[in-house]
């Protein structure tokens, strides 16, 4: 049976809950460890994985768990975490939003996204609110724990497949703001007409945006423009 990108992250994480189970002795208390992790996601599954791979470690500890943006916030206020791990999608912000709100206050906060997305607009705007990290779900549970100590010494880390994706567009000419509405209202099944009025542009200007976009997005038609922008994450339906 296929699975989903977030299943065989589930998978990969769960393994090392299940292993993790196995009497090994007391863990290294949170006094010992050296780098204080805030883990977030709405997911409880994905958060206790994290938490059983990170507590094997003798230099680090989740010392907080959040389920949404507004907990995330209140838990780094009170725990002042060294690294914070994210998904992008939270029930109640998006994960730039996240870290647009915790680095207001925290300018030198340690960010760390672990998501399903590999989209080379998703990862830009990541890293361009302050992101230090961008990893998978579907990545090995080692890579996650070096990326962990890269981001807390300084450095930064990207998933090789995030990397790879952030190359193939390097050249790409990005969709402006009001491309992106226009691309918005297309989803949405609207005409050129209703896009005119909704947008309060001329038909005309409708038709040259929509021409602009497929150009960019090397689209043959409207339905391959729209599938393209969501498959990078510029679009979210």
């Amino acid at each position: 049976m296929h699975q989903s990108s977030y299943d065989r992250g589930i998978s990969n994480i769960g393994i090392e809950v299940i292993r993790s189970l196995s009497p090994q002795g007391p863990g290294p208390t949170a006094e010992l460890a050296c780098i204080r992790v805030l883990c977030v996601d709405g997911h409880p599954l994905l958060r206790e994985g994290v938490a059983r791979v990170l507590s094997g470690q003798p230099d680090m500890a989740v010392v907080a768990q959040a389920a949404n943006g507004m907990e995330a916030i209140r838990q780094f206020r009170e725990h002042r975490p060294d690294v914070t791990i994210l998904d992008l999608r939270l029930p109640d912000m998006s994960g730039a939003e996240l870290i647009r709100a915790i680095r207001t206050d925290f300018r030198d906060a340690r960010t760390v996204v672990l998501t399903t997305s590999d989209g080379d607009a998703e990862i830009r705007l990541a890293f361009a609110v302050g992101a230090r990290g961008y990893l998978l779900k579907t990545m090995s549970p080692d890579h996650l724990l070096k990326a962990i100590r890269a981001v807390h010494s300084g450095k930064k880390s990207v998933a090789p497949e995030a990397a790879a994706q952030l190359a193939e567009h390097a050249c790409d000419v990005e969709l402006t703001a009001r491309e992106i509405d226009v691309l918005r209202q297309l989803a949405g099944g609207n005409r050129n007409r209703d896009i005119a009025e909704i947008l309060f542009i001329s038909e005309d200007t409708v038709k040259a945006h929509i021409k602009n976009i497929m150009s960019k997005l090397r689209a043959s038609d409207r339905t391959q423009a729209l599938a393209i922008a969501v498959r990078r994450g510029i679009l979210h339906l």
